[in-house]
């Protein structure tokens, strides 16, 4: 798929700005706090419904304006093309896809798909399993709009639960048992698709890990869960039958309901389970420097297309935000830039330092100052 075209109004630093993007790369030049990651935020929402910088809509509604609205069109291998806009207001967003409003944000999202590489990336790596669940639901949702209901289905029960939990003194068991068993529906489609795309990202991520390494190091990706019991959790279970995951599940609410009390919040489930990285066999928060955490987000970044594309059918628009100038080793530069190949790419830099030779002159260029964009030069 390719991103035609973008118009931004009011948006952030933008009063009102249109831009017509190639097939090929596209480079947004220009210093810092110009508005060239908002641009990267504008696309980012039309894909994913929301900013990855902030959790507040009102903040990308430009100062002293009253709304703001992002319009794209978008081009399909498979399909015709489709126009997506997202308007944002005081009192919340709205969203169309060719012109047809949609009910909810989870029916928007699944129309257009991005893989987004940024400098704050390496958090997946190093930061918290928060952060990392946020990856995997995030990625999940856009290639599979039914997760996103199973997710929000299990967010609301998991509430519901804490909240009666936290009343303990006049806790009604007959709810509590009703909530469980709102758990283990959703939870368990959660786990089993969850599991599923780190399968496949494993294999993905391996190969593009060993390139860049030189085949030096080997990465490996696994799912860990809270939901076992004893030492069987309930992914052995997945494997073999659904069921048998959703009784695990039950029984690992039941086993943990006691202490769930004294702690007036539940303790298993899929809210509580990570995405664990390990090099060469060793956990890479204790082993991996740093230059190693950064190839390893680097990896799970670019297999996230070979991923989208068996999923959808269509490769993503590939988003680097001024990333190009960490890479300070030459085979990392080298495989992201030949993703440009393969995929629409739009990229943010403050230089053109080495772009223009290693892009062979392809790309097409806009100059990004105070919240105006001019084409070529």
């Amino acid at each position: 798929m390719n991103l035609k075209d973008l118009t931004l109004h009011q948006f952030r630093n933008y009063e009102h700005q249109s831009l017509t993007f190639g097939p090929g790369v596209n480079i947004l030049i220009g210093e810092n706090a110009q508005g060239k990651t908002n641009v990267i935020e504008a696309i980012h929402c039309l894909a994913l419904g929301k900013s990855h910088r902030t959790n507040k809509d009102a903040d990308l509604i430009q100062w002293n304006a009253a709304e703001a609205f992002i319009q794209a069109t978008v081009a399909y291998d498979h399909y015709s093309d489709r126009t997506l806009r997202i308007d944002f207001t005081g009192s919340g967003k709205r969203a169309r896809v060719s012109g047809v409003p949609q009910t909810k944000m989870t029916d928007y999202i699944g129309h257009f798909q991005i893989v987004l590489f940024a400098p704050e990336d390496l958090q997946l790596v190093k930061g918290g399993p928060a952060i990392r669940r946020r990856f995997l639901d995030m990625e999940l949702g856009q290639t599979q709009p039914t997760y996103l209901y199973h997710l929000t289905r299990y967010t609301r029960a998991l509430q519901q639960r804490n909240s009666l939990l936290r009343s303990a003194d006049h806790l009604d068991p007959v709810f509590l048992d009703a909530f469980d068993e709102q758990l283990v529906e959703h939870g368990t489609e959660i786990l089993l698709r969850r599991l599923a795309f780190v399968d496949q990202m494993r294999t993905y991520a391996r190969q593009i890990h060993s390139t860049i390494s030189d085949h030096r190091e080997e990465l490996d990706l696994t799912y860990s869960t809270t939901v076992r019991t004893g030492e069987r959790s309930a992914l052995d279970a997945v494997r073999e039958d659904r069921a048998q995951a959703a009784e695990v599940f039950r029984d690992a609410l039941a086993r943990r309901r006691q202490n769930d009390l004294h702690l007036r919040y539940t303790s298993v489930g899929p809210h509580r389970d990570d995405l664990v990285f390990a090099l060469n066999g060793q956990p890479v928060q204790s082993f991996a420097s740093q230059g190693q955490q950064r190839t390893i987000a680097l990896s799970v970044r670019l297999a996230e297309i070979d991923f989208i594309r068996g999923e959808v059918g269509e490769y993503p628009v590939l988003l680097l935000d001024d990333v190009l100038s960490e890479l300070d080793d030459s085979r990392q530069r080298n495989l992201v830039l030949s993703m440009s190949a393969k995929v629409q790419t739009v990229l943010t830099t403050t230089s053109l330092f080495h772009l223009e030779h290693e892009l062979g002159g392809t790309a097409r260029l806009f100059h990004v100052q105070s919240g105006i964009i001019q084409v070529g030069g």
